[in-house]
């Protein structure tokens, strides 16, 4: 099963570019970001037309989350009221469009585009810590129900030294401060892994470039883009991958597509055999 999750900085501005990486790769779920695109105007029907199932929560030039499945999308959850009593959650937070979850094939997908704080000394900064922190609120009352989760999107967080080009350079700055960090691991707890670094421990390994400077000529990206699964879904986890290769399209998103594998089989065959048991007794 082929999770993948893209910012596209603009599904109207990237919708041929998606249309085509969805038909050369097949994934059976794709989550976007920053679509920038009210829920009227969501151009759902290309997806249709090409076989998947599509679910959106968007606002006009800003934000916005979207699911593309193959597969019918089910328990649709929209913003933190998704979980969490209204009462809970401020007017500020209610607004931005930034947090998308579904249930496809019996895995909780929670698609998330975490703000990008701006600087550390901005209102901007304070409102991603608090979104941040009600992030940790609703993800431990997602977890009662004890679903296989994928938690994935645009975290706008470089969770560790090796996540960042130039880590000296960058070390205290946003998207790299330790309150980020700190507040992103809370989030994460003992409960989710980082599935890229189940398999690649190392740096040099990218799914944003700032547009300026010839950042991605030059290499000089930063991985903020993650794909989390929760510890029952870890003996599944067969692949996690980068697409760069699309930042190399004309007029890209600055952020390449990151992908995993969930294999179920393993599962089906410990199944079957069991089942053989039961009727040898």
């Amino acid at each position: 099963m082929l999770i993948a999750s893209w910012n596209v900085n603009s599904i109207r501005s990237r919708l041929s570019q998606v249309i085509k990486w969805l038909e050369d790769n097949q994934p059976e779920v794709l989550c976007l970001q920053e679509t920038k695109v009210s829920d009227k105007d969501f151009p759902y029907k290309n997806f249709e037309d090409i076989g998947y199932d599509v679910n959106f929560y968007g606002q006009k030039s800003y934000n916005g989350v979207a699911v593309i499945s193959k597969e019918k999308i089910e328990d649709v959850r929209y913003g933190f009221a998704g979980e969490l009593n209204k009462l809970e959650i401020s007017e500020e937070l209610h607004f931005q469009k930034r947090i998308l979850s579904v249930l496809i094939n019996g895995i909780r997908i929670i698609n998330v585009y975490v703000p990008n704080g701006s600087s550390l000394n901005s209102n901007k900064f304070d409102y991603k810590v608090n979104w941040l922190a009600m992030l940790n609120k609703y993800l431990v009352k997602q977890s009662n129900r004890e679903e296989p989760t994928c938690l994935l999107g645009d975290f706008n967080i470089a969770l560790n030294d090796n996540d960042i080009h130039a880590p000296d350079k960058y070390r205290g700055s946003i998207m790299a401060s330790e309150i980020e960090r700190k507040m992103l691991r809370k989030v994460l707890g003992s409960r989710f892994k980082d599935s890229f670094r189940v398999f690649e421990k190392f740096s040099g390994h990218w799914s944003w470039w700032d547009y300026r400077n010839n950042s991605f000529e030059l290499n000089k990206g930063w991985r903020i883009d993650h794909i989390y699964i929760s510890n029952n879904l870890l003996s599944n986890l067969k692949s996690s991958v980068i697409e760069r290769s699309q930042r190399e399209n004309n007029q890209p998103s600055d952020h390449a597509p990151v992908m995993i594998n969930l294999d179920f089989q393993k599962n089906l065959i410990e199944f079957e055999e069991e089942d053989d048991d039961i009727f040898n007794l």
